[in-house]
């Protein structure tokens, strides 16, 4: 897998951007990548999310709504944004999403930093992620697979402004999650 740094790159661009790469893949131009960049202030939400889940109409941080899986999440200074263009015929979707998780896991590991996963209860809302132990949420993920290629990825929180997160709903789970 081939890896791209990008910087900071504005949401909308990068959803631009992304809609490239995506078809680049599928007509087999280019292998699977992940795209490491920053994005300034953005909450993404889906059409799934419930009204009453997002930030007041008046908040100044822009709201996105995506194609992607889960609910509303931000993306901002002191997250690293990972997006992955990749197939995944071979995988199947939970794979993809498990080894995710576990990819994660062992990066912050290396870094002395422990994380886990954790299943979801039957009938509660995903927590698909990482999570510190204490069962706090360090990285979202949420993608869309279209004709076995997927985008979208995660958002790691390395070290983020966290009052944001009163102001929304942060993947369908109360503050305490």
């Amino acid at each position: 897998m081939e890896r791209v740094d990008l910087g900071e790159v504005p949401y909308e661009v990068a959803q631009a951007d992304m809609a490239g790469w995506v078809a680049e893949r599928k007509q087999g131009r280019t292998g699977d990548r992940l795209f490491l960049l920053t994005h300034p202030p953005v909450i993404t939400y889906t059409a799934r999310t419930p009204a009453d889940q997002l930030p007041e109409p008046a908040s100044p941080i822009s709201l996105v709504e995506v194609d992607r899986g889960g609910h509303a999440t931000y993306h901002g200074p002191g997250q690293l944004i990972g997006y992955l263009v990749l197939n995944v015929r071979e995988l199947g979707p939970r794979g993809l999403i498990r080894r995710i998780e576990h990819a994660l896991i062992r990066a912050l590991g290396s870094l002395g930093f422990d994380a886990i996963r954790r299943d979801t209860p039957r009938g509660a809302e995903s927590l698909v992620g990482v999570w510190t132990p204490g069962h706090q949420k360090i990285a979202s993920i949420g993608m869309r697979i279209s004709g076995g290629v997927t985008s979208h990825g995660f958002a790691l929180n390395v070290d983020p402004d966290l009052d944001v997160y009163t102001t929304f709903t942060a993947c369908a789970l109360p503050v305490s999650g």
